[in-house]
């Protein structure tokens, strides 16, 4: 087969479900769409961290503590087993983490924002994750099998982070008005950017990454997902939503909510949000601080070549 035909083969292949290993042909345009969705998901793992780390050290009793830590390191795991699986599709990490230290590859929305209580905490890794892991269970199948596989281990430790975040939030409703309201207040400020998470709708005929299997579900398809499963549940705790818009309509099965600011999400990917810039600078500086680890881990493999 020529290059076209090899090709038409290859999409075929994804599109009925066909899985695509590391060491497996497969075309530059899909080689360089995996890349740039599994390293963004890196960076967010490992972005991801710095809005709770603030919080480890004011945590308000040593198991809170422990569980924050937990989770922080969980999530530096991931985007360890993220940047592996990037590196097999031809980008050394070195350069992934250059990149997103020097702001030109993205990471997800809600980790540009700040964290200003304790609730945050708590809302970040119960709803924020709860939507990270709608998108993450459907990226199980996706058609890029080491993705995949990852992929399954991640989705399990994310599960334990919606529990540790629930059981925070569930403690301070069950707590004073003071820490009621904290909650409440969290809610409100996070529920813009978790609405943004997603992105926005995307024409499922012009989405590439869809039709290739990259992943498996359209934006609003998932949005719709996290709204089923979490609004009911929101509303349980007694908690107010802050959009006199949503309603589920009966009729088409699907939920109506107000239309988040596509642009504020532009701008915040692009390295504009509140706390954009901070992170990167402390992820330089904490880069620098620890180049001494690289050099004497490898100086003697650099050696001996």
């Amino acid at each position: 087969m020529n290059e076209t035909e090899r090709a038409e083969a290859f999409y075929a292949h994804v599109g009925s479900g066909g899985k695509v290993e590391a060491d497996d042909w497969m075309p530059d345009d899909y080689r360089a769409a995996v890349l740039k969705f599994v390293e963004m998901h890196a960076n967010s793992e490992l972005m991801g961290v710095l809005p709770e780390r603030e919080w480890i050290l004011r945590a308000p009793t040593l198991r809170r503590k422990l569980a924050l830590t937990s989770k922080v390191q969980d999530e530096v795991g991931h985007a360890q087993l993220l940047y592996r699986v990037a590196e097999d599709l031809g980008k050394p990490r070195e350069q992934m983490l250059a990149d997103l230290m020097a702001g030109t590859t993205k990471f997800h929305n809600v980790f540009h924002y700040p964290t200003r209580s304790w609730a945050d905490v708590g809302i970040i890794a119960w709803l924020v994750d709860a939507a990270a892991i709608v998108s993450q269970q459907a990226l199980r199948d996706s058609s890029y099998a080491p993705y995949a596989r990852t992929m399954k281990k991640i989705c399990w430790e994310e599960s334990v982070h919606i529990m540790h975040g629930r059981d925070v939030v569930l403690t301070m409703m069950n707590g004073t008005a003071a820490q009621r309201a904290l909650v409440q207040d969290a809610l409100d400020r996070w529920w813009g950017p978790l609405m943004q998470m997603h992105g926005p709708p995307t024409d499922p005929s012009k989405d590439k990454d869809l039709h290739w299997r990259i992943k498996a579900k359209g934006n609003e398809q998932l949005r719709q997902e996290f709204l089923s499963i979490y609004v009911p549940r929101i509303r349980e705790l007694g908690l107010r939503i802050p959009d006199s818009e949503l309603e589920y309509d009966e009729a088409t099965g699907r939920w109506h909510y107000t239309e988040p600011d596509w642009d504020e999400l532009r701008s915040v990917v692009t390295g504009h949000g509140p706390k954009s810039q901070e992170r990167l600078a402390f992820r330089r500086f904490n880069h620098g601080q620890t180049q001494w680890v690289r050099d004497a881990v490898l100086a003697p493999a650099a050696a001996a070549a």
